[in-house]
């Protein structure tokens, strides 16, 4: 058992002995990959989104050194046709690439590896020929050895996030996985497979993919991998039912990834953590991604102010994601910022409509906590003006909440303000700071109907209960009656606060000078 070739199954077999999602099927969908031309899979996912337990998975199945079936055969993939032929069959190259810029200079990352491997190689075959190019050494090798190799590169992309060291240390790492990887038929007279996972996906250069080669599964496009990301429904509401933890609170906090195919996508750390310390707490803040989101919605690029205040308001917002460089310094424009928030996870992306929006409330809190600290002038105004908003709700102040959203109205989104959900758009941005002291709720099942929206505040807040209902082309009083109507008060009743119900409306169709917003606003006699 090396570091480097051949690490056993220990890693794997310290995860199946704590609490333990099964998520095995990945190894099916690599095993299919094997010495055919799709034999290089890489996938990206943020941090604490469970890649390394995955790559300690696939040592564990792969490596020949060692007997893993003890591990395996209870799991999903002992039923796959293919669980055998492939169990502890190769030898593994593993590359933990943190590790590896932490064991060596980082001018020296390169050499290290490459010399610790061959030192490793020769001592487990020692008649393996010696060859001059690292690829060559390894063809030799395979030789020796009887078999391909399965290579998993760990944090692949830790040497392109890094910033310093001189200019061309990503270029050298860049051409030296492209010697292993770009020439094809080296490449698959060495590997039967290779699975390599990161945070980015594979590095832009120039115009040309530096690792072409490889087939790429990311945050925008995860494909058959998707159920892999992160926990699914099922797997949730598992935990929640053997663990006793209350599963709504679980979806709300930590739920809200979704992917073609697969509606509810959860932050896995976030509710292993959760189901742990019987605590639904931010757990993102604990993590070295959530220290970077400031300086990116901090960039001075045209929009970027406003389309932030309306994801954390709840807005949806459009991407073009194509134009991503990939890397953490090459930004061109607004949808390169956001395109990043989605491979770091601070944003979910949704492939038939090309939006993003922010996940859940764990990640909500780390915006408005973030956006505090934004010292753009136009930013911090929103802010302020949202914070009054709120104040100026709570205290009744109709005319105010009015001129505040008919401002918003005319700032964010002139041209598509054309029926009730847009009128909804403009509330969200209107009342985006709220999660300080309150939980937002859209289409709130609610006596016998379902109300616009609904602020419910935070636990020991002494805000009331705020229930919006919004009327387009109809009158301010016509949704307070609906309100009353349908008794959307029912809902939020025994919460514990005073209710306040807002009715909000615009007339498109009203004279040019009287096409105003209205704001009615009355305290709910329980």
């Amino acid at each position: 058992m090396g570091n480097y070739l051949n690490p056993g199954n220990s890693g794997f077999s310290g995860i199946r002995n704590d609490i333990y999602v099964d998520k095995s099927g990945l190894i099916g969908l690599i095993n299919q990959t094997i010495d055919t031309p799709r034999r290089l899979t890489c996938i990206s996912r943020p941090r604490r989104f469970g890649k390394s337990f995955a790559a300690k998975m696939l040592c564990a199945y792969y490596d020949k050194t060692c007997d893993s079936a003890g591990l395996f055969d209870d799991l999903k993939i002992a039923e796959d046709k293919g669980y055998r032929e492939h169990l502890n069959r190769y030898d593994v190259i593993y590359l933990d690439m943190t590790e590896a810029i932490g064991g060596a200079s980082v001018e020296e990352v390169v050499p290290y590896i490459q010399r610790n491997v061959v030192r490793e190689l020769t001592e487990q075959y020692p008649g393996v020929k010696s060859a001059e190019g690292f690829a060559a050494m390894l063809a030799n090798a395979v030789e020796a050895a009887g078999n391909k190799f399965i290579m998993i590169i760990d944090e692949w992309d830790a040497p392109i996030r890094e910033a310093y060291g001189p200019p061309g240390l990503q270029r050298k790492y860049l051409e030296f996985l492209r010697a292993l990887f770009k020439n094809s038929g080296m490449t698959s007279k060495i590997f039967a497979a290779v699975y390599m996972t990161g945070i980015l996906p594979v590095k832009k250069d120039g115009s040309q993919s530096a690792i072409s080669d490889f087939l790429e599964y990311t945050m925008v496009k995860p494909r058959q991998f998707g159920p892999y990301v992160g926990f699914t429904e099922g797997e949730v509401r598992g935990l929640c039912e053997m663990y006793g933890s209350d599963f709504t609170m679980m979806k709300k906090q930590y739920d809200g990834y979704s992917f073609r195919n697969l509606d509810s996508v959860y932050n896995p750390n976030s509710v292993m953590k959760a189901i742990i310390n019987d605590d639904f707490d931010s757990y993102w803040t604990q993590t070295s991604a959530a220290e970077s989101l400031m300086g990116y919605i901090n960039l001075d690029f045209d929009g970027l102010g406003r389309t932030v205040t309306g994801l954390i308001g709840g807005v949806e917002t459009e991407v073009d994601t194509k134009g991503f460089a990939n890397d953490l310094t090459t930004f061109r424009d607004r949808d390169d910022v956001l395109t990043l928030l989605i491979h770091l996870g601070y944003l979910t992306y949704n492939e038939e409509t090309r939006s993003a929006h922010i996940p859940n409330q764990e990640i909500r809190q780390e915006f408005a906590r973030a956006i505090r600290q934004v010292k753009r002038d136009d930013t911090i105004r929103r802010v302020r003006e949202s914070e009054q908003l709120i104040a100026d709700t709570v205290q009744g102040n109709e005319e105010a909440v009015a001129r505040q959203i008919e401002k918003v109205h005319e700032e964010e989104s002139p041209l598509y303000y054309n029926n009730e959900q847009a009128l909804r758009s403009v509330i969200k941005r209107a009342y985006f700071s709220y999660g300080d002291e309150y939980v937002m709720f859209e289409e709130l099942p609610a006596g016998s109907g379902y109300a616009d929206v609904v602020y419910l505040p935070k636990k020991n807040s002494p805000l009331p209960v705020l229930v919006i209902e919004l009327k387009w082309k109809k009158s301010v009083d016509s949704a307070l009656d609906q309100i009353r109507d349908r008794r959307y008060p029912e809902a939020v009743k025994d919460y514990g606060s005073d209710i306040l119900l807002a009715g909000i409306s615009y007339d498109k169709d009203a004279p040019a000078g009287e096409r105003k917003h209205r704001c009615r606003i009355e305290k709910y006699d329980m």
